[in-house]
């Protein structure tokens, strides 16, 4: 009968208004000297009907407490139901309820995703570092068995260490760039100055490729961040120089953007909107085998935080244009 008790807590201060009207009522009808059993039989008649309609209103709060103790178990197995409501606060309790639970749902989801595009990309980075890692072992054999010149397997060997660090720098900013955590500082820097930074970073990729550069300084500042814009670049230019084979990859401004175009293979019409999703590795990136899909979306990301845009121009067997507009 624990009921009864959080019953009449929850009632309290309308049985004692109840209680103290009854008292002024029989007071007052004392006062003006009618008969005691006229004051009697009112006061009896007042407090029978408050019993019938507390009875009654006890029962139905009964009612609702087993209801809704029983729900409580249902929870756990995903048949929860309310009951319906009595009154408009029940009603607005009920939504509210609803639209918590849809907002703590959608979370919920938001991170199972976040942690499956994580353990996915791990996964896929896992068996691309795999590849230089096997590629430096075979290499070391060879010099082993006096296969190969020193100085030529030392030019393959810091080729495949360069691959390995391009892959460890692209995790590492994929992680500060899905952590939430915003370390940008903005302030304004000589465009210049950070392609130079990118272009040195692969000179090495140029000479061994056979590709030649073409770098028209631009003589602009921007408003950026250093740091991940000179990412930015050295993606683009990683993009250029995986997927051009020979030929020429042009650094220059048009039109006010900043343009990375190469005269590799270029992109499908019908994969050009999607380059720069999530995970999208498109015709190149399935022959590729290795690619991660995540090279672009980064770009993206990374430019849209910091208030920039992208824009890709491609044709099949005529190169890609990308440009940067500040």
């Amino acid at each position: 009968m624990w009921w009864i008790k959080e019953y009449i807590k929850r009632h309290c201060t309308g049985l004692i208004l109840y209680l103290t009207f009854l008292f002024i009522f029989v007071l007052v009808l004392f006062l003006y000297n009618l008969p005691l059993e006229a004051v009697g039989y009112a006061a009896g008649l007042c407090l029978v009907l408050a019993m019938v309609v507390v009875l009654v209103d006890a029962i139905r709060y009964r009612s609702k407490v087993q209801e809704l103790s029983w729900q409580i178990k249902a929870v756990k197995n995903g048949a929860e139901q309310f009951p319906k409501p009595r009154d408009l606060q029940e009603q607005l309790y009920q939504e509210l309820y609803e639209v918590s639970k849809q907002e703590r749902m959608e979370q919920v989801a938001f991170l199972m995703r976040e942690k499956k595009d994580v353990i996915d990309y791990f996964t896929l980075w896992t068996h691309q570092i795999k590849t230089p890692i096997a590629a430096m072992d075979l290499l070391l054999q060879h010099q082993a068995s006096g296969e190969a010149s020193y100085y030529e397997q030392k030019k393959q060997v810091q080729a495949e260490l360069f691959k390995i660090e391009q892959y460890v720098d692209m995790v590492l900013q994929y992680l500060r760039l899905t952590d939430g955590v915003n370390d940008f500082v903005l302030k304004e820097y000589n465009l210049d100055d950070m392609i130079r930074q990118a272009v040195r970073k692969y000179a090495p990729m140029f000479i061994r490729k056979k590709l030649s550069l073409e770098y028209e300084p631009v003589n602009a500042k921007v408003v950026t961040d250093e740091k991940w814009m000179v990412f930015v670049l050295e993606q683009l230019l990683s993009n250029a120089i995986k997927y051009t084979a020979c030929g020429v990859v042009r650094i220059h401004m048009e039109k006010g953007c900043l343009a990375v175009e190469d005269s590799g293979i270029g992109i499908l019409p019908e994969d050009l909107p999607r380059i720069f999703d999530k995970g999208y590795t498109g015709y190149n990136g399935r022959n590729d085998k290795k690619a991660s899909g995540i090279g672009l979306y980064l770009v993206k990301e990374i430019l849209l935080r910091l208030g920039h845009k992208i824009l890709a121009e491609s044709e099949p067997g005529a190169g890609t244009r990308m440009k940067i507009l500040f």
